[in-house]
This record gives structure tokens, sequence and C-alpha cells, in this order.
């Protein structure tokens, strides 16, 4: 065999399987059919960790709960920002205040610590969040909720798991799996690798027959409408705020790793800018569209993520389907398969493993006498290439030297936040590309934004020698 494992997918769960399995004694890869992984991301990089008191299901209220604990103590582990808000749950029809106090009990039903009830209280509520600007009768609090770079977290796991041994090869898209003697062989667009094992954390790809059907029967699809708030404000929410308007809408106020305002509205349909921004004034009254940097839309399913293992005999396991709170989940899933193959696989750990990343210099977080002392080591950092966010050339290098480097324009984004700031890119993008090609001995027009054909540059101009 070729492999003991192949993953299928190198989304947020392929990545923290990846890093559980790399732990033990056994050959690795993971396939992803994107240029780089954890593209499953969104681009605004920022994530809301529950504890599993929102969920009306059971299972997956356990997995957010513990998937909790473990993502806190990752990103302590990996310097990945963490940034516990709490969540105060609102309630603007009286109809729905009886859900808070539905969900209390709840709560309380499985022992999840630092969940509240404030009612008829607004000293308390504004000791929870002072800069709060709307009356609030009745409100749901848990001061476990947090804010992460999702992306740090997802590339925090997959750097780990290939300094560890864990191959991974980008750029394949499976197109076959088969049942072989002992095992499976996996085509895919560019080669063919026999394994014992298959775990395929694809989003509804099913390559061999499982519960395909019953999954379909139970999704449940929303849309989830985005609005990126750009820091103008002098007072800024620091807690995440939900409002349940009525059973088809609630609007959600996240503050964002880089003190921004993330509006997500659900609805069962596409909303308009004007439509949005009306919404979101019930949380966030200070919202204007001339503040707006970003809008987008993704589609979730509200409670549906199925773990697979009916074949574990024959070696699949597969996980299925969509969840809001996959990012939490994520390294629970990946601690239940590892706990699944390591007693049908009977593996060992390592001895050697190196459970550290790699050190990251974020240039804007540190100290003058630090900085001084990064630009003595390495005069790049001491040149901004991302002037609204302080992001240095030394930070760009570096994130496309280390394991996985960043190959495209987009992965520069994702692991150093150059581009995202109030002029969307429109200072640093050539510089990008510029460092980019320098680095990986490339011409500049072959440089892409995020995949395939996805070139930046169409053509040079010929009177000039350099663009």
């Amino acid at each position: 065999m070729d492999y003991d494992i192949l993953i299928l997918g190198g989304g947020i769960i392929g990545c923290a399987v990846a890093y559980e399995l790399s732990k033990y004694n056994i050959n690795i890869a993971l396939i992803e059919k994107d240029y780089d992984v954890a593209d499953d991301i969104s681009f605004i990089n920022t994530a809301i960790i529950y504890d599993g008191s929102e969920t009306s299901d059971v299972i997956m209220a356990g997995l957010e709960n513990i998937g909790m604990k473990l993502i806190e103590r990752a990103c302590k582990k990996f310097s990945v920002p963490y940034n516990k808000t709490g969540a105060l749950r609102m309630a603007s029809n009286n109809n729905n205040k009886g859900k808070l106090d539905t969900m209390y009990e709840r709560a309380k039903e499985r022992g999840i610590e630092g969940v509240y009830i404030i009612e008829d209280n607004d000293k308390l509520i504004y000791d929870i969040e002072p800069n709060l600007n709307i009356k609030v009768d009745k409100a749901l609090y848990s001061e476990n909720i947090a804010v992460i770079s999702p992306y740090d977290l997802a590339i925090s796991y997959a750097e780990v798991a290939a300094d560890n041994g864990v191959n991974f090869k980008l750029e394949e898209i499976v197109m076959d799996i088969k049942n072989i003697s002992g095992g499976f062989k996996v085509t895919t667009n560019k080669n063919k690798f026999t394994c014992k094992v298959v775990v395929n954390t694809i989003p509804d790809e099913i390559y061999i027959d499982n519960n395909k059907e019953d999954l379909e029967k139970n999704n449940d699809y929303k849309n989830m409408n985005y609005i990126l708030f750009e820091n103008k404000l002098e007072k800024h929410i620091n807690t995440i705020l939900i409002d349940e308007i009525d059973n088809g809408i609630f609007v959600i106020n996240n503050p964002t790793i880089s003190e921004g305002n993330l509006i997500g509205i659900k609805s069962n349909h596409l909303l308009t800018l004007d439509e949005g921004i009306d919404i979101s004034k019930n949380i966030f009254p200070e919202g204007k569209k001339e503040f707006v940097s970003n809008i987008f839309t993704e589609v979730y399913n509200k409670d549906v993520m199925v773990i697979d293992d009916s074949k574990l005999n024959s070696g699949y396991i597969k996980v299925t389907g969509t969840h809001y709170g996959k990012i939490t989940i994520a390294p629970a899933i990946a601690m239940m398969i590892k706990d699944t193959l390591k007693n049908s696989l009977n593996i060992t750990r390592k001895k050697d493993y190196v459970d550290k990343r790699r050190e990251v210099y974020r240039f804007k977080e540190m100290s003058n006498e630090e900085r001084n002392e990064i630009i003595s080591l390495d005069k790049k950092y001491g040149n901004i290439v991302c002037v609204c966010n302080n992001i240095s050339e030394g930070e760009v290098v570096d994130c496309i030297r280390r394991p996985l480097g960043a190959r495209t324009v987009e992965g520069v984004k994702r692991r150093t936040g150059v581009g995202l700031g109030n002029c969307n890119g429109s200072h640093c993008n050539i510089k990008i590309i510029k460092i980019l090609a320098r680095e990986m001995n490339k011409n500049i027009l072959d440089i892409v934004e995020d995949s395939k054909d996805s070139n930046i540059l169409s053509s040079r101009i010929k009177e000039f020698k350099e663009i």
C-alpha cells in the first residue's frame, strides 16, 4: 500500500484529522483539490466558537462543548488569536422570549456552566457590554462564547501535521474510489494511490454507497447574509449580540478579530444591501452604508453533520453534511475519528512527535524593542507592505516559505491579513504579486488570485520592462 490512511479534503475538518492522526506511527496523505488548505473557511476569517447551549441537537451540543475546550487549548499552544467575547442572545419579538428560557434550561440540563438569564436588569446587561446602544428587556448570556481566526487554526493543524510527516497533495481532484484487496485504490486527476483506510471529509461527495439519501431528507439549508462594517466608531461593541426577530430571521453582530463588525442575517432569501442594513440596525444602530467594506452570502445547514463509520470494517469513514458551528466541532470530530482508527488499526503513538508550530511573527503586535530586534535580523520586516494593517514584507515572505506556504494572493491575505484593510488591497495587491513571483521564481503573469485560471495580470505592457 502507498499509504495507511488517505484523508480526502483539506478543509478545517480534514486538517484537524491530519493533525490528530499525525501523532501516530502511520503513513498518511491528505488530498485537496485547491491550491491551498482550508479554502472552506470564509475570507473574513472570523468564526464564533460555540459552547453547545444554543443548539437543539444533543449530539451537536456535545461536539460543540468538546470542540470549544479543544480549540481554546490549541489556540494557546499555537499562538492563534482567541477572544472570549461572551454572547448576549436577545428576542425582539415577545413570542420568542420563551425560547431564551428553554435554552437556559437546556444548558443547565447539559451541565454547561457560565450561562445566565438576565431579565429587567439593565445595569447588569450594560456591565457586560458598556457600549450597547439598544434597549434590552431580556437576554441569555453565555460567557463561554469566543471569536477566533479559523484559518490560523486550520493552517496550524496542517503545518504541525506536515512537520510530522503527513504528505499534503494539493491541486488533486478525487475522481474515483474502488475497493481492492486489503483497502482502496483512489484515483485523482494526477495520480493513483492505494491505501488501507479512507477518511472522506469532502462535503456531500459520495464515492462509496452510504447514507446520502438519509442526509438529503434532513437537509434544511439557510442563507446567511453578511455585511462587514469598517472599524470607524469611537466606542466598539466587544460582545457578540444575537437577536431573533421572528421565526424566519435572526441577526448577529460579531466583533471581528480586526475590531470591525461583521453582521450576519439568517433569512430564507438573499437580501439587498439596503434590506440588510435596515435589519442590522436592530442590534447595530450605528451601521451606515458608507461604513460597509464587504458583503457576501453563505449557505449553511441548521443541524446536520454525520460521521458515518458504518463501513469501518472495510476501512471507510465519511464525514458529511454542513453545520453553522463546523469550526467549533471540527477538532471534536477529529478526536472521534482518531479514537476509532486507533482502536481498529492498533496504531502506536510516535515518540518523536513535535506538537509545536513554527513561530509566527506579527509585526503590528510587537513592541518597538521587538520590532527593532527582528529588523536587525531581517530587514524585510522593516518594509511595510500593508499600511492599513501594518504588515511587513518579512511576514509575507515567511508565510510563503513556511510548510504548506502560500502560493496565491488570497493565500497570503488569509495567512497575514495583508490587503484586508480599508483600501481592500488597492495599495498592496501588486506588492503581494511581486513578492510571490520572486519567492516562487515565477513570472508575475502566472500568479493567481486563488485557483487555477484566476490570473490577475493578463499581459505585460510592451513599453516597460517592469510592472
